[in-house]
């Protein structure tokens, strides 16, 4: 299964302005069922949590670098899809 097609990039977020053929469509939904298994068990609510404390529940210092402060913005935005993945494969 490929999730890249006609480009390098694939958007998995449905707010922009990306058209999706059906096709894409059809993996984007495969993708996100298998998050939803993934994260449906024990273990996987386990690693989800874990996650979500080290992104979410972590403040940065005001003397946070600013390299520093997008490197941990970037873990949030990265655990922020992970969940809007498992969100959408559960529906």
């Amino acid at each position: 299964m490929s999730l890249f097609r006609n480009n390098d990039t694939h958007n998995f977020d449905r707010d922009l302005a990306y058209t999706a053929s059906p096709l894409q469509r059809q993996e984007q939904r495969e993708v996100e069922k298998s998050f939803a298994r993934l994260f449906a068990g024990d273990d996987g609510q386990r690693v989800l949590a874990y996650l979500q404390v080290l992104t979410f529940h972590k403040a940065m210092s005001p003397d946070a670098g600013s390299e520093h402060m997008r490197y941990t913005e970037g873990q949030r935005a990265l655990v922020a899809s992970i969940l809007r993945l498992i969100e959408r494969g559960r529906t």
